[in-house]
């Protein structure tokens, strides 16, 4: 239908001499000369004709855009300018989005810690947007830092450009110095100086992916230093390693997951050079034997190494204390207890005498303290080789021991049973001499080097019963996931013979754990 509210119906004579108007359909009116045609194609032809006569040009004058006001924010004392709509990036070229500022702020602490081990260091951010992230690092590590600013898009850059100015930075482009006499005044200092380039994606990551995975064809490998996953996103440290040792180490560290999709038990697939028959039988659990069906799938590739180093990470906590990014102390506090395994740490930030006791979970438990000393600085070359060799050795004994998998404490629960206290159970299962320890990213996690059946076992075993607002006194008549989670128990212990085990609550009322079931893994 027309909607320009021109005259849409055309004027035929009829025999008398009056003029009649018919109906149109769907047609299209010609914006140079307002003919009225009905088909497309033609409107096409139409248009062709009046481009070949030069009937277009400097026919419609573009008016300028109105200057749309730009809004000034400001982060860990660095200020930027956006665009209305910045938290759009359908909607604007200076994309800025507030949530990353954590992510943001674990970079910094990440190059703070680099930057005392060399300098100067090069550091680029690929995607600059308003720039944000590669002023923090110019601002605030100054000249442990050569910055450099990339985006593809020109309206980006010129707002680059702008926020170094308003930071007082000097600016390179085109590795020729900018002139600055617009931004900064005549005998006012500059903090430090920025390289901005206007350069597509591609030419620096490439279309490739396997690019990325193929370091050890250099004889290179990785070490994992840092793995958060919070909000929308994943952030991965790693630290280049030369040499064909770590290259092959790295390799070795890759591995598939057999994971069981009845209990949810999973374990890495050992190394073999032979093909096995049935690998699900690698599971600690039976389901494969017990349930019909296929029982497990086998994932991967994945990395089966480390995800934190305990050294790097304190480090990362002690720049995060001397810049004020109070924010992110937490979340590191929660990393080193994470990395260690443990409940509470002591932090010694400022010196190795200070103690700064920390409660994570609200359960004390003293564990020897890990100085940072067990980070490991691998430069290009080392003549010391007793630096080399000791720490590496004890990089891979804390690598061996740390926990590769969690398991969410609700997901496992007992239905009709009231599990315990997440602290309280993190004391449960230290006291049963396995590392434990809260995760990150998932408040009701649990990181264990647990089994799935022993996890099971004492989550029972701490748990109590639902009651009911009739039921006062008198035994309990348990439900069928307590008697199944009793035979777990009592699989695990190796306990013989039938019969009562005898549990009083608090209130008073006795629970009776009978054992008439059948065998455990088929009653789980």
């Amino acid at each position: 239908m027309c909607i320009c509210h021109l005259p849409c119906r055309l004027v035929k004579p009829n025999l008398v001499g009056d003029q009649t108007f018919s109906k149109m359909g769907a047609h299209y009116h010609c914006i140079i000369c307002s003919a009225t045609i009905t088909r497309r194609t033609d409107m096409i032809g139409h248009i062709n004709r009046h481009v070949n006569k030069g009937e277009t040009e400097s026919r419609f004058i573009t008016a300028p855009a109105p200057k749309t006001s730009q809004e000034v924010l400001k982060e860990s004392d660095t200020d930027v300018q956006v665009l209305p709509n910045y938290t759009t990036p359908q909607k604007t070229d200076s994309y800025f989005n507030p949530k990353m500022k954590l992510n943001r702020q674990l970079i910094f602490c990440a190059l703070a810690v680099l930057a005392e081990e060399r300098k100067p260091i090069e550091c680029l951010d690929a995607f600059g947007a308003t720039g944000i992230m590669g002023l923090q690092w110019a601002k605030h590590l100054r000249s442990s830092v050569k910055v450099t600013i990339n985006d593809c898009n020109e309206n980006s850059v010129t707002m680059i450009r702008e926020n170094c100015h308003l930071n007082k930075m000097k600016v390179i482009l085109n590795a020729k110095e900018d002139d600055t006499d617009e931004a900064i005044e005549d005998g006012e200092e500059t903090i430090g100086t920025i390289e901005v380039t206007k350069m597509d994606a591609n030419v620096i990551m490439h279309l490739r992916s396997f690019d990325f995975i193929a370091a050890a064809r250099c004889n290179k490998g990785i070490e994992v230093l840092l793995a958060v996953a919070l909000e929308h996103f994943v952030l991965v440290v790693v630290r280049v390693l030369r040499g064909p040792s770590p290259a092959d180490d790295s390799a070795k560290k890759i591995k598939y997951l057999i994971h069981c999709q009845w209990c949810e038990e999973r374990i890495f697939q050992r190394e073999s050079n032979m093909v096995e028959e049935n690998p699900y039988q690698q599971l600690p659990c039976d389901c494969y034997g017990s349930m019909p069906g296929k029982t497990a799938v086998v994932l991967g590739p994945l990395w089966s190494g480390a995800l934190f180093n305990t050294g790097f990470l304190r480090r990362m906590l002690f720049e995060a204390v001397q810049y004020g990014l109070e924010e992110t102390q937490p979340l590191l506090k929660t990393l080193v207890c994470e990395a260690e395994c443990t409940t509470l740490k002591q932090f010694s930030i400022h010196s190795s005498t200070d103690e700064n006791k920390q409660e994570e979970c609200g359960v004390y438990i003293k564990t020897p303290d890990t100085s940072a000393e067990s980070y490991l600085v691998h430069g290009k070359r080392k003549s010391n080789e007793v630096i080399r060799n000791t720490p590496k050795r004890q990089k891979c004994e804390n690598s061996a021991e740390h926990p590769a998998f969690y398991y969410n404490i609700h997901r496992h629960s007992i239905k009709g049973m009231n599990m315990p206290k997440v602290n309280k159970f993190l004391s449960y299962l230290s006291e049963a001499g396995y590392r434990v320890s809260r995760t990150h990213f998932d408040p009701m996690g649990v990181r264990t080097n647990a089994p799935l059946a022993q996890f099971k076992t004492i989550l029972v075993k701490y748990s109590t019963p639902t009651y009911t607002g009739g039921q006062a006194e008198g035994p309990v008549h348990l439900t069928e996931d307590l008697q199944v989670g009793d035979h777990v128990q009592a699989a695990v212990a190796g306990k013989a013979g039938d019969g009562e085990i005898l549990e009083d609550n608090k209130s008073g009322v006795t629970a009776t754990f009978t054992k008439d079931c059948p065998t455990p893994c088929a009653a789980d």
